[in-house]
């Protein structure tokens, strides 16, 4: 088998294995940096932003992602033909796909991303938890690895005390998660969290901590090179979230203090080297109502929410990535880092939040963006597009920057004003959003990750009574 560990070369040109905004964020850094560029496409999205922008175009299939997206064969077939250097998986799709990074590999192909080995390891989450564990970060209460029985779900729970959440270990993006208030309702929670999990991911462990009720959810982006080189660019707070789903996301986290910050940035930096992280990731934090964080997980990719990261740092994540990629080293240390001002991102999905987050595709006949000094759009869509009912309902990313939180707050408001999205049938998230950052709660961060979903039922309540 080839050693993955480090398999580096120039790239000059890159296959991209994503759809949407993230596969039109890549291709625009490498028309930047004089790289060549492949968008795969499926059928749906033969007339795409990203099939119109990029050097060339290949279809890889019909609509549907496991024949298209996710088709391993279809994406080497269509690298090895047209000559790539480098594979680009952005994320979600096989963007922590082990077997595909060592495929790549195998065939001679750079994966934009961590190594396989690595991706192995923090495929499963059990297993991360006690690595990270041992490399000093602190951890919630639960399980040393998977739980193999519901008895030994039932032993662990009583041990740490109720409420407890139990979770897929090969999860990722919110799913597969359950919460456990109370020791009658776990048995039956087991049983369903692991056929949930081997449905979703095809394997069926899950794991248990302790449930924080009230907490604020946190992540540290960090950036590793092959050279033994890692740094963290700061927080970002992303407790905004319905059902573990981000909705908002800021940078810096509100509300920490300055210790805090300072011991969240050097966790992910000790996390990333005891396992021989390289690439971009984010080590995510879990931070209570005392100010005190536990490690809840690691994502081995760019994030949806990077965006928020560059605007107070005048980087650029993909062109680090590539670098990374490449072979080349980071060039700067922790003490280069120093990022400025206040960034918040705003997700605008093709959603109606009146009936639970329905998708509500459909052609886009009026859109118009908002612009103005401080406001960024990451889109995969122009006016005239249809939002798919295949893929993830994600339109467009509004970020914004100012000086301060306050005014980062006033503008993302202003540009939210500005955004219109209309077609048949089309409802998105946009009211919510300016209802959520207006908010007296977020003003003062005193929100947690379950501030949506309490919110949303206070309103059913209220049209209820």
């Amino acid at each position: 088998m080839i050693d993955t560990s480090m398999i580096t070369k120039p790239i000059r040109s890159v296959l991209i294995a994503n759809r949407g905004e993230i596969a039109l964020r890549i291709a625009r850094t490498c028309r930047e940096l004089g790289i060549r560029t492949v968008a795969v496409c499926s059928s749906a999205d033969l007339d795409s932003a990203v099939a119109r922008y990029a050097d060339e175009t290949a279809h890889i299939g019909p609509p549907a992602a496991k024949r298209s997206y996710l088709y391993l064969p279809s994406l080497i077939e269509t690298a090895l033909r047209y000559g790539v250097d480098a594979i680009h998986p952005g994320y979600g799709f096989l963007s922590e796909d082990p077997d595909f990074a060592q495929i790549c590999a195998e065939n001679g192909i750079v994966f934009v991303g961590p190594p396989p080995a690595v991706m192995e390891e923090l495929g499963d989450k059990a297993r991360t938890r006690v690595a990270m564990r041992e490399a000093g970060l602190p951890v919630l209460p639960g399980s040393d690895g998977a739980v193999p029985t519901v008895t030994d779900a039932v032993r662990i729970a009583e041990e740490i005390g109720f409420p407890v959440v139990l979770k897929a270990a090969a999860g990722g993006g919110g799913r597969g998660i359950q919460v456990v208030p109370t020791a009658a309702e776990l048995p039956e929670s087991y049983r369903r969290t692991v056929a949930l999990a081997r449905q979703i991911f095809g394997n069926g462990d899950v794991y248990l901590e302790r449930f924080l009720p009230a907490a604020r959810h946190v992540e540290v982006q960090l950036l590793a090179d092959g050279h033994g080189t890692a740094v963290s660019l700061g927080e970002r707070d992303c407790s905004l979230q319905r059902r573990h789903q981000k909705l908002v996301e800021e940078a810096p986290s509100p509300g920490l203090s300055e210790e805090l910050r300072a011991d969240l940035g050097r966790y992910a930096v000790a996390g990333a080297k005891a396992i021989g992280y390289v690439g971009a990731g984010t080590m995510e934090f879990l931070v209570d109502p005392d100010g005190r964080a536990t490690f809840m997980e690691i994502n081995g990719r760019i994030q949806v929410e990077h965006p928020v990261t560059e605007m107070l740092t005048g980087l650029d994540l993909i062109a680090e990535q590539l670098r990374v990629a490449s072979g080349e080293p980071l060039g700067y240390g922790q003490q280069d880092v120093r990022p400025r001002g206040a960034a918040i991102e705003c997700r605008i999905n093709a959603e109606d939040p009146d009936r639970g987050f329905a998708p509500t595709p459909g052609r886009l006949t009026e859109l118009r963006q908002p612009g103005g000094p401080g406001v960024r759009i990451d889109s995969g869509f122009v006016q005239g597009d249809t939002v798919s009912p295949h893929y993830d309902s994600l339109i467009a990313k509004l970020i914004v920057w100012a000086p301060t939180r306050e005014q980062a707050i006033a503008r993302a408001d202003r540009a939210l004003a500005e955004y219109v999205v209309e077609g048949p049938g089309v409802r998105t998230t946009i009211p919510l959003l300016r209802r959520l950052i207006t908010h007296p709660d977020f003003a003062a961060a005193r929100h947690t990750t379950r501030f949506v979903d309490g919110l949303l039922v206070a309103d059913r309540d209220e049209q209820a009574a």
